[in-house]
């Protein structure tokens, strides 16, 4: 008898799904429109990609939305506009429109919405989703400097 031993799975992360000049060209873009430092605008549009490759692909656009802090990635991604037209086209063969509704973004819509995007595979920033168990603002929900 063999024994196989499994090797962990890395979660995937939305970065991934782009070039790496699309992401760094995405990240200082909402680094410098947002006024944020970069290592957060890394993370906020790694978490858009991922939550927009989760919406298109699962064709969950309808009842999943963007945290407050994720939404500017989403932004950012949309307004390359033919970057993020050729993407969709590529990824789900439709334009994923953005309809936004900013009075839904309630606690247990955010838990939804993260546990999607886990169920997809997808490592997830709860901080910047308001989901994190243990968060002691500002310095670990995205206010602070590099959190």
């Amino acid at each position: 008898m063999t024994t196989v031993l499994e090797q962990p799975v890395k979660a995937r992360q939305g970065r991934d799904l782009v070039t790496p000049q699309l992401f760094e060209r995405l990240v200082d873009f909402c680094a410098d429109e947002y006024g944020l430092e970069r290592c957060v605008a890394e993370r906020i549009q790694c978490e858009a990609i991922a939550m927009c490759y989760v919406m298109g692909t699962t064709k969950a656009g309808d009842v999943m939305a963007p945290s407050k802090l994720v939404d500017p990635g989403w932004h950012t991604f949309m307004l390359h506009t033919e970057e993020y037209a050729n993407w969709c086209r590529e990824n789900f063969g439709y334009f994923l429109h953005h309809r936004p509704n900013s009075k839904l973004r309630t606690n247990g819509l955010m838990v939804d919405v993260v546990g999607r995007i886990k169920a997809e595979g997808f490592e997830v920033d709860e901080r910047l989703w308001g989901t994190a168990a243990d968060c002691n603002a500002p310095t670990c929900c995205g206010d602070g400097p590099c959190c």
